[in-house]
């Protein structure tokens, strides 16, 4: 995994973006040939380890690169016909990094 950094966002919008995308790469009939995702339980497993590590407290640098114009989840899109629910997809993800963290307690 790549490097990581402290929470700078809003954890609980960024686990829903992971969600929505886990369960588009669950699908059954997802073609994982152009994604450097050997298939969908490689998939699974490896955004499961960023939502972990996200709960834990860090933001994983290796979402910036799943979540890339071309990155893995994209070529998957593509080839398995939701590209464009990805682009809203990726649109959630980059506003949540993008954005301010909640403030506690205000």
């Amino acid at each position: 995994m790549l490097e990581t950094g402290a929470v700078d966002c809003d954890t609980g919008a960024l686990l829903a973006v992971l969600a929505d995308v886990r369960a588009m790469l669950a699908r059954p009939d997802n073609d994982y040939a152009w994604s450097s995702f050997r298939d969908t339980d490689a998939a699974l497993a490896e955004l499961d380890e960023l939502a972990a590590a996200v709960r834990a407290g860090t933001v994983p640098a290796a979402l910036n690169i799943l979540f890339a114009p071309t990155g893995p989840i994209q070529e998957v899109a593509i080839s398995s016909g939701w590209g464009a629910e990805f682009l809203v997809l990726a649109d959630r993800f980059d506003a949540v990094r993008r954005a301010e963290p909640p403030t506690r307690g205000g």
